[in-house]
Order: C-alpha cells, then structure tokens, then sequence
C-alpha cells in the first residue's frame, strides 16, 4: 500500500460520508402471530444499519461490540416499510459510536412513526482479526456537535456499567 492510500485511509472524515439508509418491507415471515414485527428482526436490522455506516466511516471489517438500552415505541405490522438512518457519532481510537434511528413507513396513510433509536459500538478489526485504528470524525453541524458530545458522556456509562458487572461477578 502506497503511502497515498494509507493517507486516505486515516485522514479524518466528516460524519456525512458514514451516513447510510436502509428500508425493508415487513413480511409475513418478518413478523409474530399478530402481524407485528418480531424485535429480533428489527434488532437485526438496527445492527446491520450500525455495520454499514462504521464499514463506510472506517472503509474496514467491523464487529459490534455493544448496543445500548432499546424501546420500541410503536407496532410495526406486515406490509409497512422499516426505514433505518445510522451515522458514526464518535470515534475512540479503535471502536466507534454508531446511531440507527428507525422509523415505520405505511405507504398507504402515507405515516411515518419513530419506532426505535439506538446506540451501538463497533470496533475495527482487520482480516486476522487484530484491533485496527480508526480515523476521527469531523461533526459539523450542531446536531452532529450534540451526538458527538453525548458520545463521550455515553461512552462513560458504558464503562461505568461494564465495571459494576465485572464487581458483582467476582
């Protein structure tokens, strides 16, 4: 690799270029017996939306780390669109702080609900699987400003939580 291309590959990048969308449509085999979207599948989704916008911000092979507390605040049902918007919120050196807001999309009363927000972590890795370095984000405008900031303070709780279990195991 050329010392050009390992420029490219750790110059910062603003949180634009990680954002991505994806949309699936509810089906029959998506959903429990009452025609309302499993929780699972939509955890699924929220973790390949986190995947996609981390691969795009660190143009390398990520694994989730963590995701953080999840409500689902309304029903989802067979034939409605799921659409997931993600973003890199933060980086800290190897992991990165990922958002996926979902919303639920019924074509036919042309509705759009926010149906779950979350926070997930993912860590770079390269093909042997060793930890990799990730470029910094470049938050630009207030509302990336604020996620990125919340990030930090996120970032805390996590490690605050990740120790309170460690104590009560030992």
């Amino acid at each position: 690799m050329s010392d050009d291309d390992k420029t490219k590959l750790t110059r910062p990048r603003p949180v634009r270029e990680s954002i991505s969308e994806m949309v699936e449509i509810v089906l029959p085999n998506d959903a429990n017996p009452l025609n309302a979207l499993l929780g699972g599948r939509l955890m699924h989704w929220i973790d390949l939306a986190g995947a996609m916008a981390a691969h795009r911000h660190s143009r390398t092979y990520v694994v989730t780390a963590s995701i953080d507390h999840m409500d689902f605040l309304v029903p989802v049902r067979v034939g409605d669109f799921v659409v997931l918007r993600s973003s890199v919120n933060r980086v800290f050196h190897t992991s990165m702080e990922v958002g996926v807001k979902v919303w639920v999309e019924n074509y036919r009363s042309q509705q759009n609900r926010h149906v779950s927000s979350a926070y997930l972590t993912f860590v770079a890795i390269d093909a042997a699987g060793n930890r990799m370095a990730v470029p910094p984000v470049i938050p630009q405008t207030e509302d990336e400003k604020r996620r990125y900031d919340g990030a930090a303070r996120r970032r805390e709780i996590r490690r605050a939580e990740s120790a309170r279990r460690k104590e009560v195991r030992s």
